[in-house]
């Protein structure tokens, strides 16, 4: 038995077609991608000792942390010029010491140096919020701390006004926004901060 074959008209076709499009249109204009996620950091629990070498000053130090002497060209014979790095992280605090003894004009030079290279950080950073740390042992700090895609959030310079002065940033080696890494920033933020009120300048 033969059945009958049946002819649409070209009409009844080409809106078939249409409404088809437009269903698979209206099936996929609703989508939304979804936000890119950062992956998940787990953070050790602080833990501390003291600084190994022979250096003009003490503090402790994140047991996260290796020093490693500073290889720079500007570091050359300042054996106390030393990076402390954070392998897991990819994060350095890097120490810069200066002894004032012989030098009277020396401070007020170091701090404008400490001063421009932070306001260096001002055409990325959101923000530069300056505040005034006193140490535990009675030491008066000048933290600076920077927002924004920058590469080093946290900065700070301390002295005795006589013979030390120090100065200290924190800087990370990734391309990684500092949105997610606000954690990680925050952890070693801590860890500086315990470095300035374990800071000793030795006589």
């Amino acid at each position: 038995m033969r059945f009958p074959v049946l002819r649409l008209p070209v009409w009844v076709a080409v809106v078939g077609l249409l409404t088809g499009a437009g269903c698979i249109t209206a099936c996929t204009a609703d989508y939304t991608p979804r936000p890119r996620g950062w992956n998940r950091i787990d953070l050790p629990r602080p833990a501390y000792r003291p600084l190994a070498g022979p250096h003009p000053y003490s503090f402790e130090v994140s047991k996260y942390a290796r020093e490693l002497r500073d290889s720079s060209r500007f570091a050359v014979n300042k054996p106390d010029w030393i990076n402390l790095h954070y392998p897991s992280f990819g994060a350095t605090i890097q120490l810069t010491y200066e002894d004032l003894r012989g030098r009277p004009t020396a401070l007020q030079a170091l701090i404008a140096d400490a001063r421009k290279l932070t306001s260096k950080h001002e055409i990325k950073a959101s923000g530069i919020q300056e505040r005034l740390l006193k140490t535990e042992s009675g030491l008066t700090a000048d933290v600076f701390e920077l927002s924004g895609e920058v590469p080093s959030q946290f900065q700070f310079y301390v002295t005795d006004s006589s013979r030390h002065f120090l100065r200290g940033a924190l800087y990370f080696r990734t391309a990684v926004a500092n949105d997610s890494l606000q954690p990680v920033i925050e952890f070693v933020e801590a860890d500086a901060v315990r470095l300035l009120n374990t800071l000793r300048f030795k006589k």
